[in-house]
């Protein structure tokens, strides 16, 4: 997990210092790096954008048109970089942005295969309170778990993970490495990881940024599938936190409680996920 901020409205800037912290991450190791929500295009936390109900301010609409030039185009030059540094590295990536479509931004996060190619993208569906004026809604067309060669990998990210058909989704799907991108530093974060890994069976995988500036103060973990905590969290700053993990615990796990499977109950209860697109 790389816990650091991101250097709003300067995706170039950021994009570099994601190349420092991947190349850091790869030097320990790791096959699997994940950042956290908004990395590439910042989280502006606190910004209301000069928006009141009935009403915005012309100084509001200067700072969204600075948001939205700052966002990055998927794909597009900005994914061939961070394609090309997952390549040079041979790691899979996960990697939260900012993603400009049209007239529209998004909060994604995107995966990024050994090869460099992106393999996959997850747009969040419900932005809650105030993102929802700078952020557009996500479909159920970019909900990938995606096979790595050493377990399934897929991302909800921040409050998504409150969504609870969302999160039985990702089970449905069987989920293995669950990651869990967020801006979210409050101590209660940690416990809702805790819960879904033990609710899941998997192994969750949360980056928080870590920003001064933004006062967005970290609380990277990652969890076991019996909710046991194996790094994290940290509330100390920029950090990398690193777990070597067994998938076959998975199993261990599901014995007793496969909430996608045995623990299931189709005959009372039944999930329906439409992945199908809205407006391209």
């Amino acid at each position: 997990m790389v816990q650091a901020g991101s250097i709003l409205f300067d995706s170039d800037a950021t994009l570099a210092k994601a190349e420092r912290l991947i190349a850091e991450a790869a030097g320990s190791g790791a096959r699997l790096i994940v950042f956290p929500e908004a990395f590439v295009g910042g989280y502006p936390k606190g910004a209301d954008f000069g928006a009141r109900v009935g009403s915005r301010t012309p100084e509001g609409r200067k700072l969204f048109r600075r948001y939205f030039e700052g966002a990055v185009d998927v794909p597009g030059p900005a994914t061939d970089r961070l394609g090309e540094v997952a390549r040079a590295h041979g790691v899979w990536l996960v990697i939260g942005v900012i993603e400009r479509a049209g007239g529209t931004l998004y909060c994604t996060a995107l995966f990024f295969a050994p090869d460099g190619t992106l393999a996959g993208k997850h747009r969040k569906l419900m932005p809650t309170a105030m993102e929802r004026l700078i952020w557009g809604f996500g479909d159920g067309s970019t909900l990938p778990v995606i096979e790595t060669g050493f377990g399934k990998i897929g991302a909800v990210i921040c409050w998504e993970n409150y969504m609870p058909l969302l999160r039985a989704a990702m089970y449905a799907k069987g989920i293995q490495l669950y990651c869990a991108p967020t801006v979210d530093d409050r101590e209660v974060w940690p416990v809702t990881m805790r819960h879904i890994a033990l609710e899941g069976r998997c192994f969750v995988l949360s980056a928080c940024q870590s920003s001064v500036s933004e006062k967005i103060g970290g609380g990277s973990v990652i969890v076991g599938p019996l909710g046991k905590l194996l790094a994290g969290p940290n509330y100390e700053g920029e950090c990398i936190l690193t777990a070597d993990i067994d998938v076959g615990e998975i199993a261990e796990g599901k014995f007793d409680l496969d909430v996608a499977g045995h623990y299931a109950r189709p005959d009372v209860f039944r999930l329906e996920v439409n992945e199908g697109g809205g407006w391209k």
